[in-house]
């Protein structure tokens, strides 16, 4: 089954009296369990192609998909609704809030989906225990390094047990050995919980563990 079917999107932006077509006409599926890097230059589209994706962003022409439903022409609750308890996101900025410590911060999704308190502190301390960081659960965002709190994102992103993870450069603010770290524990994801991800690089190091690469220039898949 798809987990993504992309029908003819196109994306167009309005600037003034100009257009900017950030997609156009892009058609891809993407089964479920997939792990797929999307790579492309800078100003390919790569981000609006995973906004859109990820119901963050709405298509200006075509249709698409989600887990069978037609999810672009869906209103902002729905959307919202979807976002909550289908997709986890990943950034390359960590949006972690610096007053809340390491497990409350990766509460947060699940207090928005109004999961009881004793429920959200132990899948919290479960995710957390996953991604390698049990002894830092009262530690701050500030008390964290680059790595640990890419790590604390990716626990926050799986809270609500999401079948679709969205990565957007999530390893663009963190060293090498690192980087690999992130996306090894990805992989590990993909494998052991079955959670299709979808990568957004331009790093060919880190596009090169997915079991697919696609390649988008000027809006457009090309590979």
């Amino acid at each position: 089954m798809f987990v993504i079917d992309m029908r003819s999107v196109t994306k167009i932006y309005t600037m003034g009296e100009t257009e900017i077509k950030a997609l156009a006409g892009v058609t891809m599926t993407i089964d479920k369990g997939e792990f797929v890097s999307i790579v492309g230059p800078s100003g390919s589209g790569k981000s609006t192609l995973l906004n859109i994706i990820g119901c963050i962003d709405t298509p200006t022409g075509g249709e698409m998909f989600l887990d069978g439903e037609l999810v672009s022409k869906l209103n902002d609750r729905a959307l919202t609704k979807i976002r909550l308890h289908k997709i986890g996101f990943i950034f390359q900025q960590f949006y972690l809030i610096p007053t809340l410590k390491a497990l409350e911060n990766i509460e947060l999704p699940m207090k928005e989906a109004r999961v009881p308190k004793e429920q959200r502190i132990a899948r919290a301390r479960h995710l957390l225990a996953q991604v390698g960081l049990s002894d830092r659960e009262r530690h701050y965002p500030s008390q964290l390094s680059g790595g640990e709190q890419q790590r604390v994102a990716i626990a926050r992103a799986l809270a609500n047990r999401p079948s679709l993870l969205l990565a957007d450069e999530p390893t663009g603010e963190i060293d090498t050995d690192t980087s690999e770290k992130i996306v090894s524990l990805l992989k590990k994801l993909n494998t052991e919980e079955g959670v299709t991800v979808i990568i957004v690089t331009h790093d060919p190091k880190i596009a090169q563990h997915a079991q697919r690469i696609i390649t988008i220039e000027d809006g457009r898949i090309v590979s």
